[in-house]
């Protein structure tokens, strides 16, 4: 018997129009995951003039989208990414690297894919 997992973490902590989210993807991303995230980003930037992000992105445990999910997570980008200033993204794999350069092309701020989480920090804090 295989055992599935499936998970989402996330955290938006917030000063002034600064942001810092996490993202802590286990298995793989569904619709309903991305019924959870968007709302909580569209609540935290609501009313902003210029909502700067920076996020760590852990896909370490990561395995993919599911169809919808992935048509979810482009129209995410396109909604908000010229609010996000730094993005993160920590992985192990090769293809996850490729991810991080296609979505430099949707987002205003830099993209920077890590195999340690603590480089990742690191870049993100300066």
């Amino acid at each position: 018997m295989k055992i599935e997992r499936h998970g989402l973490s996330i955290g938006i902590e917030r000063q002034g129009e600064h942001f810092f989210m996490t993202l802590r993807v286990i298995g793989k991303l569904t619709h309903d995951d991305y019924q959870t995230i968007t709302p909580m980003i569209d609540a935290a930037v609501e009313g902003l003039d210029h909502p700067q992000i920076n996020a760590l992105i852990n896909l370490v445990d990561f395995e993919g989208w599911e169809l919808r999910a992935a048509w979810d997570d482009l129209k995410l980008g396109l909604k908000h990414g010229r609010k996000f200033n730094k993005i993160a993204i920590v992985g192990n794999k090769k293809w996850e690297q490729y991810m991080a350069k296609i979505g430099s092309w949707f987002i205003s701020g830099e993209i920077r894919y890590f195999e340690d989480e603590a480089e990742a920090c690191a870049w993100l804090a300066k």
